[in-house]
Parts: structure tokens; sequence; C-alpha cells
């Protein structure tokens, strides 16, 4: 299977499927979220899943954002603030504690956890103290299953051999380091410098301690970066042998990202540089054994990933792709994202209005949907696509009572292209991504993605008249 998606790869089938792409970590996504979703939609949502058996019985996950981090990196688009002053961490830390107390006394009852996920900014921005300061938090609220998987995303400027050590002691078992590129050209581009002895030194350091699972966030279409460079970086990485591995793309969007005004366009790759060097990373992660677990996801294959794709457990969510049982999310910190039945719900992205909000003795929830019967059938057909490459009509008719090929008449037919071109195939019982297909999944999956189609039959008809 890995070869044959390795022989796969091309310029021009990514070229033809270049389009922007949703990534699914949710259907819908957050573009679709609605001020109208209220603070009792959230406290409502999560008592219904105390008065809920079988939710209560499947481990909750957690996610918890740190929006600190003490230099700009001019590619990135995440919610962060920029200081070097360590005094606001102190009281950030009180308040994420007033939000985890409040869900803990709606929630009630048995609060088990079976993953959780720290991102940023910068979660490293914590000192050691104040990370065990977090971790007694959540534990003392929640309890965590044997064996949880705890994750916390490291930026190698941050952290050395000794935090590393802390970490493991704290109970992470997973390190997701952001790499992004080695090349100090493109590092500069985009100021984030770390020299890759230093970088590689903390990998090879993370493995002597034990740690289950060591990935690296790489990203193509770096300014400054061509193929030849990103060969390079690609060939350390591998060396160092993480077990996962993420390909992220780079979109410039200077007038989105105040950031990104920084970087000098003219030293941005174009589209037909880009494609090149994601068709190249693409073969040269699946040559070197590593096993494609989707989107924009590459594993080796004895993670716990690549063996729940084989297994077909493979699930996906806010923190990427997952190993644990479809289950609620509760987002903690400003401008996480949770996902508590038929709701999806997000804080507010301003440090200011987080804190007066929990000074009310509110969730300080300002966003989310409701889930309609229509989401919940689409959810679960490009669940299934980007996880398992496969959605068999049976188990999305007798889990939502619908007739599958009736019922997505029009999306079987926007599928005849696919078919004709090898990237997916349509029998009367399923619908099964090819390994061809595979390397385009988001686009498989974005046909049955009510919300964009809708947006394009807009754009149609304002074209037209």
């Amino acid at each position: 299977m890995n070869n044959a998606v390795a022989d796969s790869v091309s310029e021009e089938l990514l070229h033809g499927y270049n389009g922007p792409a949703q990534r699914y970590t949710s259907y819908p996504g957050t573009d679709r979220f609605v001020e109208a979703f209220s603070v009792e939609d959230y406290t409502q949502a999560l008592t219904g899943r105390r008065s809920s058996p079988a939710a209560m019985r499947l481990p909750l996950s957690l996610y918890v954002h740190v929006p600190f981090c003490e230099s700009l990196c001019y590619h990135c688009t995440s919610n962060k603030i920029i200081t070097k002053n360590h005094a606001p961490s102190k009281s950030y830390l009180q308040y994420l504690t007033r939000e985890v107390e409040l869900t803990a006394s709606v929630l009630g009852g048995v609060r088990s956890v079976g993953q959780l996920g720290l991102g940023g900014g910068t979660p490293t921005f914590l000192c050691n103290s104040e990370l065990r300061e977090m971790m007694a938090m959540l534990r003392g609220n929640f309890s965590f299953s044997v064996g949880a998987g705890c994750a916390i995303d490291i930026d190698p400027r941050t952290v050395d051999s000794s935090r590393l050590e802390a970490l493991a002691q704290l109970g992470f078992n997973r390190l997701n380091f952001g790499v992004y590129d080695l090349d100090p050209e493109v590092q500069n581009a985009v100021h984030r410098v770390q020299p890759a002895a230093q970088v590689l030194g903390l990998i090879k350091t993370a493995r002597e301690l034990g740690f289950e699972s060591i990935g690296v966030e790489l990203m193509y279409g770096l300014p400054k970066q061509n193929r030849d460079s990103f060969d390079r970086t690609l060939a350390q990485v591998i060396e160092s042998g993480p077990e996962r591995i993420t390909l992220y793309g780079y979109t410039h969007l200077p007038e989105r990202f105040k950031a990104q005004r920084r970087i000098d366009a003219e030293q941005v790759p174009d589209e037909a540089v880009k494609i090149a060097i994601r068709a190249r990373a693409m073969s040269v992660l699946l040559g070197a054994g590593y096993v494609y677990v989707g989107m924009d996801h590459f594993a080796l294959p004895t993670d716990a990933t690549a063996r729940a794709k084989r297994q077909g457990r493979l699930h996906r969510n806010f923190q990427g792709y997952s190993t644990q049982a479809d289950c609620d999310l509760i987002g903690l910190g400003v401008s996480s994202v949770s996902r508590i039945g038929a709701t999806y719900s997000q804080n507010t992205k301003s440090l200011d209005e987080y804190y007066d909000i929990l000074d009310q003795g509110r969730f300080p929830v300002v966003s989310g949907i409701h889930l309609t019967r229509d989401d919940l059938i689409r959810r679960a057909v490009i669940m299934a696509l980007i996880c398992q490459g496969e959605v068999l009509f049976e188990s999305i008719e007798v889990a939502h009572l619908v007739d599958f090929q009736k019922y997505f008449a029009a999306e079987l037919m926007a599928l005849h292209d696919m078919v004709e071109r090898g990237l997916v195939t349509v029998s009367d019982a399923a619908i099964t991504v090819t390994p061809t297909g595979s390397l385009v999944m988001a686009a498989v999956a974005m046909i049955f993605d009510h919300y964009l189609q809708m947006d394009r039959a807009r754009a149609r008809f304002s074209k037209i008249i």
C-alpha cells in the first residue's frame, strides 16, 4: 500500500486539486460558528453530557491553549500574545483554574480523561513550576485514565534537556516539535532561528528519555524555500526518526495575518514550486517508510496512529488525528474550541475579555453552533473518508436512518470525475478512496461539505448575474 501511494505522487495530480482545502478537524468548521450560540447553550451541552450514560462511558479529551510567545514568528497564524515578560502567565493560570473548576462543577460525576493536549502560542513559555501547577490542577479536577495520551507542543528555542526531563516527570508522553524548516535562510526569513544541531539534539534527548511518540511539524511554501533546501531538512528530520511528521502548507495572507506583512512576498515560492516541494516531500517520506495516515499526517508503521489506521480506529478532532474513540472535547483557555454532543463552541480570542467573563462566573464562550441532522450525517461521512479512506453506506444508513444513495445523489454524481481519474471507486455498498486519491483526500471529502458547495453555488450565481 505504501509503495502504491508513493508511486502515485505527482505534481500534476497535486496541481489539479490545489485549491483552498479544509482541514476537517471539525464539521462544520469554525468559520460557520455564530455569536447566537450562547454561554447557556454551552452549559446545557455540558449538563446534557452528564445525563447521558453513553457519553459518560467515553473518556473526555482536553485541550489547553497557552497564548504566550516570547518571539513573533512571521508565518504564524495562531492566536498568540508576544511578550518577554513572564508575569502574565501567573494570572492566566489563575483564570484557567477558574474555568476548569467551573467546568468540573457543571459536569459533575465521573470526569475521566483519555487525552490531553497543550498547544499555543507556546506551552513551554510556562516555567516548570507553572506547568507542574497546571497539571496538578487538571488532575485534581479530572480523572486521567491509565495510559492517557498527554501531548505538548514544543518550541525548541524554549527547552533544554532538563526541561524535557521535567515534562516526562509531569506525565507527558507525546512531544510535538515545531520545526517547520532547518535551513538557516528560511529560518531568518520567518524570524524563527533554531539551529539544526539544537533541534535534532533535543529530539535525540527526548528519545533517550523514553517519550512514547515524538512528532515534528514541517511546513512547505515558506519564503526562500526550494525543493533542494527542503530535501536537506527532510533528510535530517527523517534520520532523527520521529514517529509522526506533519507536513503543512504555508499560505501567504498578509491582509489577514498582520505578522505575515513582515515577509517579503517576492521570497515566497510560487504555486508551481510549492507543489513541487510537496510532491517531492511526500515521495521522500513514503520512501523512507512512513505511512500516509491522511491529510497532512505521516507516521511510522509502529506508531499508534498508523496502527489505528490499519485497524479502522482512527479519529480526528481539533488536535488532529487521534487514536481515542470519537468523544467529547473540552477546550480550555483563550480561543479554545470545544465539541460537546451535537455542538461546537469557541472561547473568546481576547485575553481581557476572557478574564472579564470569568470574573462574572461565566464560561468564556462567545460563539458556536448546534449541529443539524444534516451536519451530523455529513460529519460522519467526511470523517469516515479522511480517517478510514472509505465510507460504508450501510453504516450511515443504520446510524442516521437515511437511504445513502438517495440522500447523496448529487454528491455521487459529483464524484464521477474522481472515479474516472482513479481517485475513488464507488460500488453499491461503499465509496473507497484509492491510494492515488488518498493524496488529495480533502478534495474528496469536500464533495460532501454542504456549506462549501453552497458557497461555490453562490459564487457561480453571482458571476452569472
